[in-house]
C-alpha cells in the first residue's frame, strides 16, 4: 500500500533514499494493522514509532545540512516544519495507543500520509 513512487522523487539521491526508507515505515505500520493475528499491537506500534522518530530525525539532519550546504533559500521553513513533525511524534500519547491500537495505527497512518506526501511534493521536491 505505501510505496515510494517517481513522483515523490526531489532528484537527490540520498533525499530519495531516505524518503523510500520513511514509506517502507510507513509500510510496516500499514501491515501491522492489517494482521488480525497480533492480538495486542501496543509493543509493535512502540517499536514502528520509536523507528520512524529516530529514522526521521537521522533524515531531516541529512536534508538540512544539504539544505546548508547549497545555501537554500527555503531552509527555515523546512526546519520548522521538521522541527514540528518530531514534536507530534514526540507528543503521541502511548496510553491511549495501548488502549485502541488499530485506531491509533490509523491515526499515525493518516498522520504520516498526509506528511509524506505534501511535504514531499510541495515542499523537498523545491530543493532539487
Amino acid at each position: 500500500m505505501y510505496e515510494f513512487k517517481d513522483n515523490y522523487k526531489t532528484g537527490i539521491d540520498f533525499v530519495d533514499q531516505e524518503h523510500k526508507r520513511l514509506f517502507e515505515i510507513a509500510e510496516e505500520a500499514y501491515q501491522l494493522q492489517q494482521n488480525e493475528f497480533i492480538p495486542d499491537k501496543y509493543d509493535n506500534i512502540v517499536t514502528i514509532l520509536e523507528n520512524l522518530r529516530d529514522y526521521t530525525k537521522f533524515h531531516f539532519e541529512h536534508e538540512e545540512n544539504y539544505m546548508k550546504e547549497i545555501g537554500y533559500k527555503g531552509m527555515f521553513t523546512q526546519k520548522v516544519q521538521h522541527d514540528a513533525f518530531i514534536a507530534k511524534l514526540e507528543g503521541l500519547d502511548l496510553e491511549s495507543l495501548d488502549e485502541n491500537s488499530d485506531e491509533a495505527i490509523s491515526d499515525i497512518l493518516t498522520f504520516l500520509t498526509d506528511w509524506l506526501v505534501e511535504h514531499i511534493l510541495n515542499v523537498d521536491k523545491l530543493i532539487g
